[in-house]
This record gives structure tokens, C-alpha cells and sequence, in this order.
């Protein structure tokens, strides 16, 4: 007899397990303004064309990549959570795609993290 009878559900416990690791590393390239108004960023100053987000683990990494962002190119840093882990940057395209790809490559060579692909959309 299968563990699961008909009508049985199965019970999924999620945890998060810190590890060196980059989840998420995405470009929105030209968002919508609105996009940029619920994310608590101001637009009229801060679009120019696209919008990068990262998440890290451990959360404390965060710091070090918005070093990294603002050191690498000429994107801003529209958010910072060293207690989430998340980095939001906005700038134009290649300002974007050059700061996710410096700090992939450092904490990937450096701090020897897994690292994700950096995605477009």
C-alpha cells in the first residue's frame, strides 16, 4: 500500500538554510513607472531605464554588495536590507548589468558563494 491513500495530503516543511549563496540576480529592463512608485523608489529621480534586483544569503552580505554596486558603475542604490538580504538598484541597462556582474563575480571568486545567472527581463 502507497504512503499517500486517497484522500491523504502530503505535509511540505520549508526552511531556510543559510548558506554563501546569490538567489536571485535579475534585470527589469525599462519599468513602468508604477513599478518603480510600489518598490518606494522615486521615479522622476531615479528612472533611467532599468531596475536590478538581488538577493543574498547571508543577509549581511547585502552591505557588501552595495559597496560593490556603487564602486563598479554608475547605478544608484534604491534599496539595502541587510536583514532580508536584498539589493534593489536602478540605473540604465548596462549600469545595472555591470554592477550584478561585479558583485556575482566577487563573491563568487572571492567569498566562494554559489551564484545564480544574472536574468533579463
Amino acid at each position: 500500500m502507497d504512503r499517500f491513500e486517497a484522500g491523504d495530503k502530503a505535509r511540505i516543511i520549508q526552511e531556510l538554510v543559510p548558506g554563501k549563496q546569490i538567489t536571485i540576480a535579475h534585470i527589469i529592463a525599462n519599468p513602468d513607472e508604477v513599478l518603480y512608485k510600489k518598490l518606494g523608489l522615486n521615479p522622476a529621480e531615479e528612472h533611467k531605464g532599468a531596475i536590478g534586483i538581488l538577493t543574498v544569503s547571508p543577509s549581511e552580505t547585502a552591505i557588501i554588495a552595495g559597496d560593490i554596486a556603487i564602486k563598479s558603475s554608475g547605478a544608484t542604490l534604491g534599496f539595502v536590507d541587510r536583514f532580508s538580504g536584498t539589493v534593489i538598484l536602478t540605473g540604465t541597462v548596462s549600469e545595472v548589468d555591470a554592477s550584478l556582474t561585479a558583485i556575482t563575480d566577487y563573491v563568487r571568486d572571492k567569498l566562494g558563494f554559489t551564484v545564480c545567472e544574472v536574468t533579463k527581463t
